[in-house]
């Protein structure tokens, strides 16, 4: 299998497991005010809710489909948290906030952690970008 048919297969596996989650109670979530439109549910909101589902109405679920959906969205929902992650660095530094300072709400030990830090989360999603990582 060539690379482009292997990332349009994950993104069709990848659009199933949402379209079933969303179908699944995911619709009816109050709309975030940052989604426009149409637009879906993050991974890590659907997930979420999956996990809520297991925890409060068990007959609820489909098993394992359901919990088969929210796995396949896993690998979105970290890059949804590098995206969130390097946004804040990026508006924090923006604002001043010292690499020091970052550090500290990082609950790492060094500003030169904080910047190594930064540049994993960039350099990740730079990877994503390109179709590695």
């Amino acid at each position: 299998m060539s690379g482009s048919s292997e990332e349009r297969s994950a993104a069709e596996t990848e659009d199933r497991a949402r379209a079933r989650l969303s179908a699944r109670g995911g619709d009816e979530l109050p709309r975030l005010p940052w989604l426009a439109g149409r637009q879906p549910h993050d991974a890590v909101t659907l997930i979420r809710q999956v996990l809520w589902r297991a925890g409060t109405d068990r007959a609820a679920l489909e098993l394992p489909e359901d919990l088969l959906a929210a796995l396949t969205l896993l690998a979105t929902a970290r890059a949804e948290l590098d995206q969130l992650e390097a946004g804040l660095l990026f508006v924090g530094r923006a604002e001043g906030l010292t690499w020091a300072q970052i550090a500290e709400a990082l609950g790492l030990r060094t500003a030169q952690a904080a910047q190594q830090r930064h540049e994993r989360v960039t350099a990740r999603l730079a990877g994503d970008a390109d179709g590695g990582a």
